[in-house]
């Protein structure tokens, strides 16, 4: 429903009742959307975090449901090796389960093949999910299959997807919806209409929860003014861009951004790897409750760890970021931007 504001809503309330009732069935489908949730918002670090709490639940109930939050969290981050491998396992599991939800993973790969810039395989990964329109992914589905055609030369095969994507979009009417739509027409324009859509795309999703939306906004946007041959102009968004997908860690969208800077004649440096990114997603989860203030019985309770189990990742965690207390530890996430302990 293009709803970012109650999913938000739903998302929280879904994993704190399954978490206070002991729902563990219940608890490792809302950790799920939590996770995917986090994707979306650009919190890639904490949706990592919680893909080990859904990996413990899921060991203790038995669950056989694909890891599709994680599988989003990795198409977003847009390490190729790490992401193709997990797209593809969680696709193979769901055909031989016959999950149709399976079929999901198309739309992380389309995801994926974008930010690389491989755009063929991104049409067709998109085109596969863009089949059913009942497996909760089709918009997102669609702009991915508008941005990869576009930029494919297939503009028949865009026109037709942005055409589906409207008739969402526009029934929902959140800015998140018609920023997207914005994005997508802009993509099948020209001159002033196409110019006068981006930035109707990057106001409008500048206004909701989700950071890479309109962070990809300014990328097409400055790529489109480079290709105007209007450099200087590109570079803005450009660089909005590139810092944007740095800091929340979508590399390969990241890396594009730089490209396209570094074509306007632009200079600009990759950023290093922040220290937090060496913690697993295990270590950083636990490394967040802690800070959130909930004792090592708590957090084994939580993870289903034993307390020697929490004391012995807190150890590694210290070690990792320099620090010897929990008080040091808060200061050490608060200055790497991945303080707020919230799933």
């Amino acid at each position: 429903m293009w709803d970012d504001e109650t999913w938000h809503t739903l998302a929280t309330r879904h994993v704190k009742l399954a978490r206070d009732a002991g729902a563990l069935s219940e608890l490792h489908l809302a950790v799920r959307s939590r996770i995917l949730l986090h994707a979306h918002a650009g919190e890639l670090a904490k949706g990592a975090a919680l893909i080990a709490e859904a990996q413990a639940v899921a060991d203790v109930t038995g669950s056989q449901v694909g890891p599709y939050g994680a599988v989003g969290i990795a198409a977003w981050r847009g390490r190729e090796a790490e992401a193709t491998e997990l797209i593809q396992a969680t696709m193979d599991g769901a055909t031989s389960r016959g999950e149709g939800r399976g079929l999901t993973s198309g739309y992380a790969a389309a995801l994926l093949y974008n930010g690389l810039g491989q755009y063929d395989k991104a049409l067709a990964a998109a085109e596969l999910a863009c089949e059913y329109d009942d497996i909760g992914v089709l918009g997102w589905s669609l702009t991915e299959l508008i941005e990869a055609a576009c930029r494919s030369g297939q503009p028949a095969r865009a026109s037709d997807a942005l055409q589906r994507l409207s008739e969402t979009t526009r029934a929902s009417g959140t800015d998140w919806a018609l920023g997207t739509e914005a994005r997508s027409r802009a993509l099948l324009s020209e001159g002033e209409t196409a110019e006068s859509c981006y930035r109707e795309a990057i106001e409008r999703l500048g206004r909701t929860r989700m950071r890479p939306a309109v962070a990809r906004a300014h990328l097409l946007y400055g790529e489109w003014l480079r290709r105007e041959n209007r450099r200087r102009d590109a570079r803005a968004p450009l660089r909005t861009a590139y810092d944007m997908l740095s800091a929340m860690g979508a590399e390969a969208l990241a890396e594009r951004a730089r490209r396209e800077l570094l074509a306007t004649g632009d200079s600009v440096r990759k950023r290093t790897v922040q220290a937090v990114s060496e913690l697993t997603a295990q270590e950083a989860h636990i490394a967040r409750l802690a800070v959130d203030g909930r004792t090592n019985v708590e957090i084994g309770a939580q993870l289903y760890l034993s307390v020697r189990t929490v004391e012995w990742h807190l150890s590694k965690v210290y070690t990792k970021l320099g620090v010897g207390s929990r008080r040091e530890l808060r200061r050490a996430l608060a200055s790497l931007g991945q303080a707020d302990p919230q799933a």
